[in-house]
């Protein structure tokens, strides 16, 4: 009996390709650009160095939280493989329409300091990588091989993040609210192709 619940289960895993893959990282590294963007139009001329640390501190914390949100899904992933589908479609849209409407609001996950300090860019970070964490349980219900997603989705946030530091100065806080809105887009496109596959068996 315990084989065939296993086999279920299997039958039932979510797979996600590569190219999703890539613009799950995308979609959660917008944030950090975001935010990267508020805090460098406050500098009066981000250094590259600080670019550099600012993408590695974002690009580190966002790669630790969904390999911890992954942990605490597998922990529940046998109650849920029935439901993978939903609960990854809920999830994904709800924090893909939270990012659009911290966007519409012009809501700051932090107020944009005048320097940057280790512990002003950490803070951020961890608020700026708490969906990560939450995306991260989702992954748990899919035939994902989550070294391989943490370690995109910190790649593409450190790259997102130094791009942000840099051009912060030029675009400004605007291009990263509308930065957000594409980000969040993003996550309810991946979230309703999921059911969208699994409902029709694809």
């Amino acid at each position: 009996m315990g084989d065939n619940c296993r086999r279920g289960l299997a039958a039932t895993e979510i797979s996600m390709s590569a190219a999703a893959i890539v613009v799950l990282a995308f979609s959660m590294s917008m944030d950090a650009f975001a935010a990267s963007l508020g805090k460098a139009a406050a500098l009066r001329r981000p250094a590259v160095m600080d670019a550099f640390r600012t993408g590695m501190i974002f690009g580190l914390m966002e790669a630790a939280t969904p390999v911890i949100g992954w942990i605490i899904g597998a922990a529940a992933a046998a109650w849920v493989g029935k439901v993978d589908h939903w609960i990854a479609f809920i999830m994904l849209g709800l924090i893909g329409a939270r990012m659009i409407y911290n966007a519409a609001i012009g809501k700051a996950d932090a107020p944009a300091p005048e320097q940057h300090s280790f512990g002003e860019l950490f803070a951020t970070a961890v608020a700026t990588s708490l969906d990560a964490m939450v995306v991260g349980i989702t992954l748990a219900f899919m035939n994902v091989d989550i070294v391989t997603a943490a370690t995109a989705i910190g790649l593409m946030t450190f790259a997102m993040a130094t791009i942000g530091t840099l051009a912060g100065r030029w675009i400004g806080p605007l291009f990263g609210r509308s930065a957000e809105v594409m980000g969040g887009l993003c996550l309810i496109g991946i979230g309703t192709k999921i059911l969208f596959d699994h409902t029709l068996g694809v």
